[in-house]
């Protein structure tokens, strides 16, 4: 399992335009094979900004690779630079292999 996340540090004054845009957002994820969910997180407010983080968890890091250049990823991002306004600086990508998975099971 591999999770990717971006993390966004958005003004307060522009978290509800920043919401309200990955609400509205289309999303081609699950198209792709190895796609396993989605979360947009909303962090804590802090300094006036609030911190925000999209999740994806796949089946693999390849299957996230492939993501990342597919015609999927393009068509999902191609507004990207319109939105840059919304958030400060740039999303803070961090990637993760899982090495441990337990569930409500044990």
């Amino acid at each position: 399992m591999f999770l990717a996340m971006n993390r966004f540090t958005v003004p307060v004054e522009n978290a509800a335009e920043f919401e309200e845009m990955w609400l509205a957002r289309e999303s081609h994820l699950h198209q792709m094979p190895g796609f396993v969910e989605f979360h947009m997180l909303k962090g804590p407010e802090e300094d006036g900004s609030r911190l925000y983080a999209s999740h994806t968890v796949w089946e693999s890091e390849d299957a996230f690779r492939a993501w990342t250049t597919s015609e999927q990823f393009r068509a999902s991002h191609a507004r990207a630079g319109e939105t840059r306004k919304l958030y400060s600086g740039s999303p803070r990508f961090e990637g993760f292999s899982s090495i441990q998975r337990k569930g409500r099971e044990g």
